[in-house]
């Protein structure tokens, strides 16, 4: 089983007084329009998600909306409270270990410093993985999905990909 981790794509600025409620900031339109282009140069490679988790912050929503709509058909989508800010890795992990019983390639949507946290934690005992607006890991499970039994299959950044 694959698990994709993506940080959400490049919103409007934190503090901006047009989104009082953060939980309301969307994507920039450049945001929007380059991530499009990550998740379809992820798609032409391989990495199609049959099911997306998402934090259910707009800017998130609107990510994985886009990864979604890059893959054909397009990938089920579910809000998930444990993707908020602060994320419950916890859950998560119960969550998708359910989820891959009828999915091999599934993706969590959600923000920083937690996807970071998350990836390393799925990964290793210890540590932190720098994921920038946009970038997305592959984290492999060959047996359980479990914290520290993930192998890094691979981390890219819109930038890396040309986008």
């Amino acid at each position: 089983m694959i698990l994709y981790i993506a940080r959400h794509a490049w919103a409007g600025h934190y503090g901006d007084p047009e989104w009082p409620d953060d939980f309301q900031r969307p994507l920039s339109t450049k945001g929007r329009e380059r991530f499009s282009k990550v998740a379809a140069v992820l798609a032409d490679r391989g990495a199609r998600p049959t099911l997306i988790a998402t934090s259910p912050l707009i800017r998130c929503r609107q990510t994985a909306e886009l990864l979604a709509q890059a893959n054909r058909p397009e990938a089920e989508l579910v809000e998930l409270d444990a993707l908020q800010p602060g994320s419950d890795l916890p859950t998560l992990v119960e969550w998708t270990a359910e989820q891959a019983k009828q999915h091999d390639t599934i993706a969590w949507v959600g923000h920083a410093p937690d996807v970071g946290r998350m990836t390393a934690a799925l990964v290793g005992p210890a540590g932190w993985i720098r994921l920038a607006k946009g970038a997305t890991a592959a984290v492999r499970f060959y047996d359980e999905i479990q914290l520290g039994s993930g192998e890094l299959h691979w981390l890219v950044t819109a930038k890396m990909l040309g986008c």
